[in-house]
């Protein structure tokens, strides 16, 4: 069995289509980085660095428990707290990272494995333009799939009410391969009456300074791209009639969510 890299590149596309009126769909390029976060403190490469300033970081700030801890801690008692502690052998975090000091990002991953190396769970850390933070957990079955339903715990768009729940499906790639494939789609509303679907789909790449350079190159400031192409889109849902939602009280700061 060939073992997978400590730090990995992941390149494709995001994209949203709104299903309630009005109706809409737009994509984008998006690249993350995975890392094993027992790895953290031993990488070092000329464009990234692990919470240090540098053109492309990984900040422990901007995730988990958002307090500067470390993360493994925080991800373990997710695991704890939903009866799948075995799963946290070892633990693999797919983000977009800091760019230019930086950061954003909507969706991030942790890929958790038994000690023989088998996915049983995936945590998922959403967070919104708001700056507030949710995070799902979904177990995985043998296939490599997780699949679940879950309640509707943060507003993320202000065109949205806070009804419903989401619907996942993610197929995880095997981090040992350098072309592993990952996709999954969140499924926003009742399956029989759907209003909005988020699909991601991504292909590991070795990691390299050249690489990385090269994609700095194709999607220069990608958090902030994101950020801008989230709020231009809402901005024309808007003036073609979407009802705005007030934002309710926001979650506390690195807020657990708890588990799904």
């Amino acid at each position: 069995m060939t073992a997978a890299l400590p730090l990995a590149l992941h390149v494709g596309r995001v994209a949203h289509v709104r299903h309630s009126a009005p109706r809409t769909r737009f994509a984008y390029r998006m690249w993350m980085i995975s890392v094993d976060l027992d790895a953290l403190g031993t990488l070092t490469s000329r464009l990234f660095r692990h919470n240090r300033a540098a053109l492309v970081s990984l900040q422990d700030r901007d995730h988990g428990p958002r307090d500067g801890t470390p993360l493994r801690p925080w991800v373990e008692a997710r695991l704890q707290a939903a009866g799948l502690g075995a799963y946290a052998a070892s633990i693999r975090f797919m983000v977009l990272p800091r760019v230019l000091g930086y950061a954003f990002n909507p969706i991030a991953f942790f890929f958790c494995h038994d000690a023989e190396g088998r996915l049983g769970a995936i945590l998922h850390q959403v967070k919104n333009t708001f700056g507030d933070q949710t995070s799902y957990l979904l177990p995985v079955t043998p296939d490599g799939a997780a699949r679940g339903t879950v309640t509707k715990r943060m507003h993320v768009s202000p065109l949205f009410d806070m009804a419903g729940g989401y619907r996942f499906a993610v197929s995880a790639p095997d981090f040992a391969d350098t072309c592993g494939k990952f996709a999954i789609a969140i499924h926003y509303g009742a399956a029989s009456a759907p209003r909005l679907t988020a699909t991601m789909r991504l292909t590991q790449r070795p990691f390299s300074a050249a690489a990385l350079a090269r994609l700095l190159l194709a999607m220069p400031l990608l958090p902030i791209t994101v950020m801008v192409a989230i709020h231009w889109e809402a901005l024309k849902l808007w003036v073609r009639g979407a009802r705005f939602h007030a934002t309710p009280p926001h979650l506390p700061a690195g807020d657990l969510g708890g588990v799904a």
